[in-house]
């Protein structure tokens, strides 16, 4: 009904417009036109083309922003299954053609036959020599990229390199006049500031949300494995992927990545993007050496709860504890000790454990960094030669590292005593001292803690377990919530439980 009323609503306002045009005309205005009867009948106030941009809009800012945003278009080649062998359709039709064998007629051919795979995203032009930044899953496995410029020129383009582990790419078109894009430095971001959205979304051509930025130092989300994300309202829909996030001034302050869609296609509102600092770190790399290398501190690093802190007597929950320190690395041969807090890199106060691995991995290998290590209820300051690191350490580090917040003391644990059978089970040192937990209840608070079945339990609020009726004599004695040191897959963590 309410649409109804609309429609007869808006006709009776044009049925007024024109019989108020019409008896306007007949009265008669000397030397008026028939568009200027209409707007003094309306009685419309029409802006002054000399007032110019409205003061308060972005305007001025996406005219700046424009032309540094591409669109990329990627192509790769793909085999298509079709073997098909089985029982054929019960149906009379196929029978005439191919009798009662189930085996004859469909056959797979020599070869598979190929299709083409087309995909669509966005990038930023850095440099005025075709320099351009997107996302690797942009790119990834294409066979050819074309790149369109805001004022529709077309490119073939190399991709230069990539890093899937920050899903960054970097692509070289031959070009020397281009609009580079400003960045900003993205560590001076902050919640609350505007956010620009700029790209190509569904390949419908250029386009420009707005929000603010919801959130950033955004990780643990499992979307890459180095994760720092900026959060923002600001709409990023299917084919945003690789486009300029940038300030209320057009300057770069991310790279447009992923969105949380909780099952839909469309926006949510809650859209991530790469910082600007990070991105340009990664193409510095990629440009000067054809890959990216990050540097190895060789630590396992926790987030410090509001427990942890407590029992190791600091009074705020900051900085990253060493839940495990790597044989013959560089943090075991600069004397960092399991059980230090470390608080700052080179001056940068640590704000978590996903802070300090991002931090160090942003550095070069073989640079030093001057950590600060609360140990001992005491601050020092440690150098750290860093080295190169290893591939492997990489998924190490994205694992899961038992960050759990607990809430209250054990409850629902069975332990027993650990032999080397069970060391050998578990894939541990049969030298390792502990007790190993044979239950946990899902529904306790351990179990909330982190605390899983298999764990091997080596200390109780800093003091060793070597059996059963040392961790019962620590559990009973304490006041407090424990704090033990877990041996899960012979990697040490703290869990506050």
């Amino acid at each position: 009904m309410r649409n109804q009323s609309f429609w007869k609503s808006s006709k009776a306002v044009l049925c007024s417009a024109a019989l108020a045009s019409a008896l306007a005309g007949g009265v008669g205005y000397a030397g008026a036109t028939h568009l200027e009867h209409v707007h003094a009948a309306l009685a419309l106030k029409l802006a002054s083309p000399s007032e110019g941009y409205s003061q308060t809009g972005f305007a001025p800012v996406v005219k700046k922003v424009l032309p540094a945003v591409v669109n990329i278009a990627s192509s790769k080649v793909s085999k298509v299954p079709t073997e098909f062998r089985g029982q054929l359709p019960d149906d009379p039709m196929f029978r005439q053609f191919f009798g009662n064998d189930p085996n004859r007629g469909f056959r797979a051919p020599r070869q598979a036959p190929q299709q083409r795979e087309q995909g669509l995203g966005s990038g930023v032009v850095m440099t005025q020599d075709g320099y351009i930044l997107t996302n690797n899953h942009v790119v990834d496995g294409a066979s050819s990229v074309t790149v369109t410029l805001a004022d529709k020129r077309e490119f073939k383009a190399e991709v230069v390199g990539t890093d899937q582990k920050s899903d960054v790419a970097v692509l070289k078109i031959d070009a020397n006049d281009l609009s580079p894009i400003t960045v900003a430095d993205s560590s001076k971001v902050q919640v609350g500031d505007y956010a620009l959205a700029v790209g190509d979304p569904f390949g419908v051509g250029q386009t420009v949300t707005m929000g603010i930025v919801s959130a950033t130092g955004r990780s643990h989300l499992g979307i890459e494995q180095y994760e720092d994300f900026i959060q923002t309202d600001a709409p990023i829909n299917p084919g945003n992927s690789g486009g300029a996030l940038v300030n209320d001034r057009g300057e770069l302050i991310g790279m447009n990545t992923a969105i949380i869609a909780h099952g839909s296609e469309g926006n949510q509102g809650i859209g991530f993007a790469i910082p600007a600092n990070m991105a340009r770190n990664v193409m510095e790399q990629i440009v000067e050496h054809g890959k990216v290398t990050r540097a190895y501190l060789g630590i396992v690093p926790q987030d410090v709860t509001p427990d942890m802190a407590k029992e190791f007597g600091e009074k705020d929950a900051r900085g990253a504890l060493v839940a495990d320190v790597s044989s013959g690395s560089p943090a075991q041969k600069s004397g960092i000790e399991r059980g230090d807090i470390i608080l700052d890199v080179n001056g940068k106060p640590v704000t978590n454990s996903n802070d300090l691995r991002m931090t160090i991995s942003m550095m070069p290998p073989d640079s030093e960094a001057n950590l600060k290590v609360f140990r001992n209820r005491s601050e020092r300051q440690i150098a750290v030669r860093l080295s190169t690191l290893p591939t492997e350490e990489a998924a190490a580090n994205s694992e899961d590292n038992g960050n759990s917040p607990a809430k209250s003391a054990l409850a629902g644990v069975s332990v027993e005593n650990l032999d080397a059978d069970s060391a050998s089970d578990l894939g541990i040192s049969p030298n390792t001292k502990g007790v190993v937990v044979t239950n946990v209840d899902p529904s306790s608070e351990a179990a909330e803690a982190g605390l899983r079945r298999g764990d091997v339990i080596r200390e109780v609020n800093r003091q060793p377990v070597r059996n059963t009726a040392d961790f019962e004599r620590a559990v009973r004695s304490s006041n407090k919530k424990p704090l033990l040191l877990v041996d899960r897959n012979g990697s040490t963590m703290y869990l506050a439980a």
